[in-house]
């Protein structure tokens, strides 16, 4: 128990890093475009629950700090509408610097601030990175060589190094792929370095069907991540081309799961959060750095779902209001926010079923009955 104990501060600590950064972005993003929309913020909170401490600034906004590290929020003035609230409340509403009396466009710009911070910051971590360690490739060395492939007929090896084909110089894997791809049963020369000898290996590419084209084939696959240096322009293109890349292989698995070809136990909560916080963060800065601009990348995608409650549904809400050209009828909105409640509150609870089983929970307490 006590070697556990600093395993187990380590992953508090870096579980509240992890959450603080995203949640703070997140709200900052939705607080520094209301203000721009001329919104006043009342309060904006890290945390939920009892203030740890809190201030208010020059401008009347109440900074709070609270016990609670899963989420925060910012409280927008005037953010109900005027049937909502007492006599009392209404009439301490500044005229001018309230929400619900912005048109449209503004309230969804303050809305969609929020994930769109989460996105921006992945952006900004994934250029510090290819920044500090350099732009990640993939070297063109042989991984694997697919049995009855073009490759394994022609000898080649695991480790070995394609340093040209046909005499045009290779420098990343994707290289290989560009120039087998378009030359479907073709003869070529690979120049090859297998340990400290160069070598020239003939070989004939395979071929197979692919969207109505026939492509080429070379039957291996590239595991082997290096890193080149990248400029400030390639740092910044890299990190929105990364974040583009974490965002629609996202998208994918969640399809794939709805569909039922993939898994849902990689579904995870604050548990998996927290778990994972702790083993990226003993890998060291830059892997945490790296884990957060994914999760960052997830919880704008999240926020955006259309489900009332999230951004996403707030968002949906005045796409048909700007449609209409008035408000969705009270009922519809007050059930829109009940079913997703209802949908949030199954997804936290199939998540969270999903953290105590790979945590080992269950296992732990069968072990304790059998």
């Amino acid at each position: 128990m006590v070697h556990a104990l600093p395993d187990l501060l380590r992953t508090a600590a870096a579980f509240v890093v992890v959450l603080g950064v995203l949640v703070f972005v997140h709200e900052f993003g939705h607080y520094i475009v209301a203000r721009w929309c001329g919104v006043h913020v009342e309060v904006f909170s890290i945390g939920f629950g009892k203030s740890i401490t809190e201030w208010t600034d020059g401008v009347g906004t109440k900074w709070k700090l609270s016990w609670l590290p899963l989420g925060g929020y910012v409280k927008l003035h005037g953010q109900e509408q005027p049937h909502e609230v007492s006599d009392e409340v209404r009439a301490s509403w500044i005229p001018g610097l309230t929400f619900h009396d912005k048109k449209v466009l503004p309230r969804a710009l303050v809305v969609a601030a929020g994930p769109v911070a989460n996105f921006l910051l992945a952006s900004v971590l994934f250029a510090a990175l290819f920044l500090a360690v350099g732009r990640p490739v993939t070297e063109p060395v042989v991984g694997e060589v697919i049995p009855d492939g073009a490759a394994a007929k022609a000898g080649l090896m695991a480790e070995d190094r394609i340093e040209a084909i046909d005499g045009q110089s290779i420098g990343t894997f994707e290289d290989i792929q560009r120039i087998v791809v378009a030359r479907p049963g073709e003869h070529m020369t690979l120049t090859i370095l297998r340990g400290q000898k160069q070598i020239e290996v003939p070989l004939v590419t395979g071929s197979r069907a692919a969207n109505g084209h026939t492509v080429g084939m070379l039957g291996i696959s590239g595991n082997k991540v290096g890193y080149v240096p990248a400029t400030m322009g390639e740092a910044l293109t890299g990190g929105f081309v990364q974040t583009w890349k974490v965002g629609s292989d996202t998208l994918i698995g969640i399809s794939q799961m709805i569909k039922g070809s993939r898994g849902t136990d990689e579904l995870g909560g604050p548990l998996r959060i927290a778990q994972l916080s702790g083993k990226v963060a003993k890998l060291g800065f830059g892997s945490l750095i790296s884990f957060i601009a994914v999760l960052s990348v997830n919880l704008g995608l999240i926020n955006l779902f259309p489900i009332p409650v999230l951004d996403g549904g707030h968002l949906l809400f005045y796409f048909f209001e700007a449609l209409r050209g008035k408000p969705l009828p009270q009922k519809a909105q007050e059930y829109g926010f009940r079913a997703g409640l209802a949908v949030l509150a199954t997804l936290f609870l199939f998540a969270t079923w999903n953290d105590l089983t790979n945590i080992g929970l269950f296992r732990w307490v069968v072990s304790l009955i059998g």
